[in-house]
This record gives structure tokens, C-alpha cells and sequence, in this order.
């Protein structure tokens, strides 16, 4: 009676168990359903998650069938699309051995360290004031072997980044973005004109991917910086004052561009202190190759282009032609300049 009673019970638990391992989710096959697994969820709380998309019932046999069919310790925590319309172990299988969802985030040339924070921000991926904070914290400077800087300014690579939603922190940005820069630095890095440290070429680069969009000028731009350099004339590069006036409004005024900052190259008789931007590939490329030419001057054509003038004269005959029907940001008209050299 023991032994007849046992096998009942046996075969009343494998039917009540193969009842649930053979029902099929709602939908068709084709459809999917999106699902966020958080990190260090248990197999209770991945059922709830899947549950909750209608992709399985809520059942404990839900558990029992991932151990028994040990998947248990394999289920993925991360964004997943799901097929509809599968049986519990079907879809215990494609969640053990999906491709989580990447997400493409386009970091463009030429941005700065807050307004990076803002994209990632409009993301959902991190908090913007958070990105900022950490990209200026002397512990982690240290720990990516930067102590010397101040903030990250120009180590965050410009690129698209692949990313998917599993726990990814503010930290695992930044370092993405900073090893990314590095990976490429290695790969073109070589000896710069002027002997420049690799810190001035990436100054540099900043300043040349700020002044001109267009790739077929950069080397020429950074060649005119090369030209002034050498001849210890000043930079007078507007984007550098622009990101030294804090809460910088738009409007470039001439008192901006008398008053001392550790940007502004109008006043220095160097580089600014750091980085303005974080250029790509072909703005460090420039620097470190640079067009020989003897320009030393160049003003806007406000169609994205610049005229080139290797003297003075020609140059303010520029201004005249392309600046004084023209206001610059903020109502400045691009007045002439006086010769700098020393």
C-alpha cells in the first residue's frame, strides 16, 4: 500500500509538473518581448520578470524546472529580447544563452566633459552631475594613472558605444571612454614637432578639432599653431576663452578676450592649461602631423571654411572681407590684430 501510494504520488507530482513544462507562453513565436533582468536577481525574481512580460506564469515549478535542467547558475542578468509563445525550458535556454540589447550611444568630436555627462544623462544611463563629479575626482584620476590632471578633459574618446543595460555604473562609462582613448593614442602615437609632451599634443588637438570641422583643414589649422608656437606668438584661439568664462552665455565679448583666464589664449603666452575638448582620431593625427606651410593667421568665411593669410596685412584684409559685415558670437566683429611676434 506504501509502495502503491508512493507511485501515485509520483506520477500525480510529474503530471502536475510536465502540465506546467509543456504549456506554451501567450503570443506567437515571431513576436518578442522586451525584459530587464536586474544584476544578482534570483531565479524567483527572474520568473516574476518574466511573468510580469507574459511570457511564463509566476509558478515555483518555474524554479524546479531551471535547477532540474541546470540553468540555474547560467541565467543572464541585462536586456533581452524574448521569444512569445515558448513552453518554460525553451525560454529558460534563450535566456541562458542570449545577446543582451547593445544600445548605441554617439559621443560626437569636440564635445566637452559636461555636455558627454548631459547625453549619457538623456540615456537614463547615468546622472549627469555624477558623470562630472567623477571625471574631476583625484582618486579616480589616480587610479587610471592621471593624478597629474585636474579632470578628464580630452581623454573621452569620441565615438559610438555599444552598451547594454546590466548594471553598467558611471565609473564603467568613464573608463570605457578613457581606454578607448588610449587603445588609439598607442596605435598613432609618435614623435610631434617641437618635442611636445603627449599632454600639449592632446591640448592641441582640442584646440584644432574646436576651430574647424572640415577634416581637409585640420592639418593646416594645427600647422598654423605649429608656425605661431615656433615664432612665440600667442594662440588667440576664440573656442579656449569660450571654455574658460564659467556659465559661458554665447556672447564672446572683447572684454572676454582681454580678461586673464588659465584658457584664454589671447592673454598667454602659451598653451591653455588643459584640454577644451575631446578630439577624435583625425584632430590628434593633425597635430602630431601638421601641414608645412607658412600661414600664420586664419579667419572664418562663415561658411565653415577659413581663409589662410601668411602675413598680417593679407590676414586683416580678410577680416574685412569675410568679419565686418558679419558679427561674431555675441555682436564682436572680429577686430585686427595686432603683429605678436616677438
Amino acid at each position: 500500500m506504501v509502495i502503491l501510494f508512493l507511485f501515485i504520488a509520483v506520477l500525480a507530482f510529474a503530471g502536475w509538473f510536465m502540465q506546467f513544462v509543456n504549456q506554451k507562453g501567450s503570443g506567437s513565436s515571431i513576436d518578442t518581448s522586451t525584459v530587464i533582468v536586474p544584476k544578482g536577481s534570483s531565479v524567483k525574481e527572474i520568473n516574476r520578470v518574466l511573468a510580469d512580460a507574459g511570457l511564463v506564469k509566476e509558478d515555483g515549478r518555474f524554479i524546479l524546472l531551471a535547477r532540474f535542467l541546470g540553468l540555474a547558475a547560467q541565467l543572464q542578468a541585462g536586456e533581452f529580447a524574448l521569444h512569445r509563445g515558448q513552453t518554460p525550458g525553451e525560454l529558460l535556454k534563450e535566456l541562458a544563452t542570449a545577446k543582451p540589447i547593445q544600445h548605441p550611444v554617439t559621443i560626437r568630436e569636440g564635445l566637452t566633459v559636461v555636455e558627454i555627462a548631459d547625453i549619457f544623462a538623456a540615456g537614463g544611463w547615468c546622472e549627469a552631475e555624477d558623470f562630472v563629479r567623477l571625471a574631476e575626482d583625484p582618486a579616480f584620476l589616480k587610479s587610471l594613472g592621471l593624478e597629474s590632471h585636474k579632470n578628464l578633459e580630452g581623454y573621452l574618446y569620441p565615438d559610438t558605444y555599444y552598451l547594454t543595460r546590466k548594471g553598467h555604473t558611471t565609473t564603467d562609462l568613464l573608463r570605457i571612454q578613457v581606454n578607448h582613448f588610449f587603445t588609439v593614442w598607442n596605435e598613432i602615437k609618435t614623435t610631434p614637432p617641437l618635442d611636445l609632451t603627449p599632454y600639449e599634443v592632446l591640448i592641441l588637438a582640442s584646440m584644432v578639432e574646436k576651430e574647424t570641422a572640415r577634416a581637409s583643414e585640420r592639418p593646416i589649422i594645427a600647422g598654423v599653431f605649429f608656425n605661431r608656437l615656433k615664432k612665440g606668438m600667442r594662440m588667440q584661439s576664440d573656442p579656449t576663452v569660450m571654455y574658460g568664462i564659467e556659465n559661458f552665455s554665447g556672447r564672446l565679448t572683447r572684454a572676454d578676450l582681454r580678461a586673464p583666464t588659465p584658457y584664454n589664449t589671447y592673454t598667454l603666452k602659451r598653451l591653455p592649461a588643459g584640454p577644451i575638448s575631446n578630439p577624435g582620431k583625425a584632430a590628434l593625427l593633425a597635430v602630431l602631423h601638421p601641414a608645412d606651410h607658412d600661414f600664420y593667421y586664419f579667419v572664418s568665411k562663415n561658411d565653415g571654411s577659413h581663409k589662410f593669410s601668411k602675413t598680417l596685412r593679407e590676414h586683416n584684409r580678410g577680416v574685412n572681407a569675410y568679419q565686418r559685415s558679419k558679427k561674431k558670437i555675441g555682436g564682436v566683429y572680429k577686430k585686427k590684430v595686432k603683429d605678436e611676434v616677438k
